[in-house]
């Protein structure tokens, strides 16, 4: 049984990672979670960006629905160029893609402008996850992957928790265009990376393999779809789809339900969000754990289902009290059923192809995920109550979709990654 929990003769867990495969680890959290910052921060200035340019808020929520569409294209160039050439360059460029996408959004002299720069910081935004998570997973030993896995994907937290408490503590001295200035700030982290970063010692003898026997994968998005791993391919796609829609639904309308339906001011939608994503980074960490000892799978069935559970407590709730501390309990279960996926999905599949199939996997459920904000605004308009009954239903039934997936999906926990070659190419 794999286990973080020191066994009779073993290291501690947290001694057993060399210096570079820490490196990486925190290279990877890093470009996360300041890539979550830049993207979440326009989930909670949807309502007076729509005021500012005077458009309808619907037109506003388009932009983050093709933001998200982008991400697809920036994961198929990013894994692809991870695949080929390493995992470290595409990572220096996304982080310094989405940057300054985000610095000219928030320069933007109108609203055609903004929409242009903040869709375009999707295609760095989804290159950023395939290169930082193969950095991560193929650096780090099997033996607490499942536990660095939730704590790398949990930085997705941390991020919403910093846009948000910069919502807070800033909307009011530097307005929208402040807080979207601020995620410039991110590009600094490329001159570290670049100096300190190692690519995974799995993938330089993969590739060393690859060139010897001249069988280099110079096409590895057509191999996930070979009849040989396509059920797995497949499978991944609509465990991803799923989840995306859960997180869209919970987090990506939250705030503006809070904004347009309760009518609540700047701290009082701030405080619950940023407690939720804290409780998620923290429950990740949790859930990681329990992912090393039963399983990938039970890791994030589990909380999905309590999670659905809860979430009609904060849709419905009568009070503030009630709607805040039901929405930052989801935290630990809803906020917190995506840290397994850097190692899930690295471990499902093949190190030649791992970053392509890792980052189109994941990201093709941002495109599901693009219809969220503009469905649930449309359905919300003809609604007495609101967002509630739209975002109750669209997060039900991405749980039910999600379980049912992960129920008829292969179990990994304590796989190896090894750079031997696994699937068969025809000779370059």
């Amino acid at each position: 049984m794999t286990m973080t929990a020191d066994m009779p003769g073993q290291v501690p867990w947290w001694k057993e990672p060399t210096r570079d495969q820490w490196v990486a680890w925190i290279a990877a959290w890093l470009g996360w979670t300041l890539d979550a910052f830049d993207f979440t921060i326009f989930l909670l200035i949807m309502v007076p960006i729509a005021e500012s340019f005077n458009v309808p808020l619907l037109e506003v929520t388009a932009v983050f629905t093709i933001t998200l569409w982008l991400r697809l294209v920036g994961a198929v160039g990013s894994g692809w160029l991870a695949d080929r050439v390493g995992r470290k360059t595409p990572l220096m460029i996304s982080i310094l893609w989405y940057s300054v996408c985000n610095l000219f959004a928030g320069l933007a002299p109108n609203f055609a402008l903004l929409f242009l720069f903040r869709a375009l910081l999707g295609i760095g935004m989804g290159a950023e996850w395939p290169a930082g998570a193969a950095l991560a997973m193929e650096s780090w030993p099997a033996r607490s992957r499942g536990l660095m896995s939730g704590l790398l994907q949990g930085s997705w937290s941390i991020g919403f928790l910093l846009s948000s408490a910069a919502y807070g503590l800033l909307y009011d001295k530097i307005g929208w265009r402040g807080l979207l200035i601020l995620g410039v700030l991110p590009a600094l982290a490329v001159v570290w990376i670049r100096i300190y970063v190692k690519e995974p010692k799995v993938w330089v003898e993969n590739k060393r393999i690859q060139r010897e026997q001249g069988r280099e994968f110079r096409a590895p998005l057509f191999e996930i779809f070979r009849l040989r791993i396509l059920g797995n391919t497949v499978m991944a796609c609509l465990w991803m789809a799923s989840s995306f829609v859960i997180y869209y639904s919970v987090y990506g309308m939250f705030a503006t339900h809070l904004q347009k339906d309760l009518h609540l001011s700047a701290a009082m939608v701030a405080m619950p969000i940023a407690m939720a994503n804290l409780v998620a980074f923290l429950a990740s960490g949790l859930w990681g754990f329990v992912a090393d000892i039963f399983g990938r799978r039970w890791a994030m069935i589990i909380p999905a289902a309590i999670g659905a559970l809860v979430t009609p407590f904060y849709l419905f709730g009568d009070s503030y009290p009630i709607v805040a501390g039901a929405f930052i309990l989801q935290g630990a279960f809803l906020g917190a059923i995506y840290g397994q996926n850097p190692a899930y999905l690295s471990e499902r599949f093949p190190t030649e192809v791992r970053a392509t199939a890792s980052g189109f996997c994941y990201h093709q459920g941002a495109i599901w995920a693009g219809f969220t904000g503009p469905v649930l605004t449309y359905f919300a308009a003809h609604q007495p109550q609101g967002f509630a009954i739209p975002m109750l239903i669209a997060t039900a039934g991405g749980a039910v979709a999600f379980v049912v997936t992960l129920l008829f999906s292969p179990e990994t926990r304590g796989k190896e990654l090894v750079p031997q070659l696994t699937l068969v190419e025809r000779p370059a």
